[in-house]
């Protein structure tokens, strides 16, 4: 929890904090949230300047962090889906209203 003072404001140092400040993050979150379910492919596509390499890890820590589900499906090609679970949905919905209130001032 956040403690704040009128000379200071503490956030909380976790690693789930560590996880949703790295770059990119925010934006996978959303690209999932608008999808519904979202292939690698699709993470490229919107996100053309982020190496192959960055996104994986990302993902990799959303996973992890259990906001994200990776689901791989036995296919040849191998097809690997990505969906929010239960926490990703509720921070897609406080991401949205972020979002807003950054177009709104923007």
């Amino acid at each position: 929890m956040t403690t704040c003072s009128r000379s200071r404001c503490v956030c909380p140092d976790t690693d789930l904090m560590d996880v949703l400040a790295s770059k990119y993050t925010m934006q996978l979150v959303c690209i999932v949230d608008a999808h519904g379910s979202a292939r690698f492919s699709e993470f490229e596509s919107h996100l053309p300047d982020a190496s192959t390499s960055t996104l994986s890890t990302r993902l990799g820590s959303l996973v992890d962090a259990g906001i994200l589900e990776r689901t791989r499906y036995d296919e040849v090609p191998p097809r690997v889906e990505y969906e929010l679970t239960r926490d990703g949905r509720g921070l897609a919905r406080r991401t949205r209203s972020l979002l807003s209130w950054v177009d709104r001032n923007d």
